[in-house]
């Protein structure tokens, strides 16, 4: 596994570390402050079968979901969910 700026070390929780899932799956990030590249790095570092070429999207509170680009600056907070499914999916 290899470790990201996003990700603290195996086993550990930083006490200012932030919670969030990305397809129902527990993520632990160590800033506030990401890019949806970053948080696809950290979520695939954890172990999530996702890929770098997914497309990343925000789960909003009413059920609907917002696109992240992989460039786009956002700020999580503990809570946050994420989905992620492959880009070549035009169906």
């Amino acid at each position: 596994m290899t470790q990201t700026d996003a990700t603290p070390a195996a086993g550990k929780h930083a006490d200012d570390s932030i919670d969030i899932t990305v397809i129902d799956d527990p993520v632990v990030l160590t800033d506030k402050h990401q890019t949806g590249a970053s948080i696809k790095a950290a979520t695939i570092a954890q172990g999530v079968p996702i890929e770098a070429d997914f497309e990343l999207s925000k789960v909003l509170p009413n059920g609907n979901q917002k696109p992240i680009a992989d460039d786009k600056k956002v700020v999580v907070k503990d809570g946050d969910a994420f989905w992620a499914i492959p880009g070549d999916d035009n169906s």
